[in-house]
């Protein structure tokens, strides 16, 4: 199981957790990612954690003001989130966006909403899609038990397109418990963001988390 943490624009020590979550990989053997905002990738690489960017543009150098360059991420980062519900992009910019990653050789987590998205965006030619519905994000209540079969629905729709795409589940994720029903349907990672980014001990968070596997 895989465990990507997104700190999205919360107010929290981002080099903190990434190096709680450098001690927990390294202490379980599980596989933990942080993804920060972009100002602080650096500092979050620096702690030998995973890092994944939040966002990466559908561009390439040039005339693009504002952009985030996938070329530039990779100077910092391992992968990055895309498409989350939170940051949506259009079919042909989400395809851009992944060429773009695939040719700065960063990993893509495609974020979906439904077993029917998730098939789209599997389509693209990810490495992931998590299946995360947008009213269950940050309220502490798992899809993997609110809406067991999107995640099962999910892992079916992306085999079915492409048996190579891994499927994470995502939203309201926050527990060790979670993981292992998210493991259970058939998923191979989670996305979570708010149960480790407003813990009061993100470490122990962490620690939850992978207790189980």
């Amino acid at each position: 199981m895989f465990v990507l943490v997104n700190l999205k624009a919360y107010d929290c020590d981002a080099v903190a957790i990434a190096r709680a979550a450098a001690d927990v990989a390294d202490d379980s053997g599980v596989r933990v990612a942080v993804a920060p905002q972009a100002a602080e990738l650096p500092p979050v690489a620096e702690t030998g954690v995973e890092t994944f960017a939040q966002h990466v543009s559908p561009v390439d150098h040039g005339s693009h003001t504002g952009s985030t360059l996938a070329a530039t991420v990779a100077d910092y980062a391992d992968g990055t989130l895309l498409n989350h519900s939170e940051r949506r992009l259009r079919l042909a910019d989400l395809d851009a966006a992944l060429d773009a990653a695939a040719a700065a050789g960063l990993e893509t987590v495609a974020c979906a909403n439904n077993p029917q998205q998730v098939a789209a965006a599997a389509a693209l030619g990810p490495d992931a899609v998590a299946v995360e519905p947008p009213e269950l994000i940050g309220t502490g209540t798992p899809v993997s038990s609110a809406d067991p079969e999107i995640v099962e629905g999910a892992v079916d729709a992306a085999a079915d397109v492409d048996a190579s795409v891994e499927v994470y589940c995502g939203a309201g994720i926050s527990t060790g418990d979670d993981v292992l029903a998210a493991r259970e349907l058939g998923a191979s990672g989670v996305l979570l963001a708010s149960g480790v980014a407003k813990a009061d001990d993100p470490r122990a968070a962490l620690e939850d988390l992978v207790a189980g596997l």
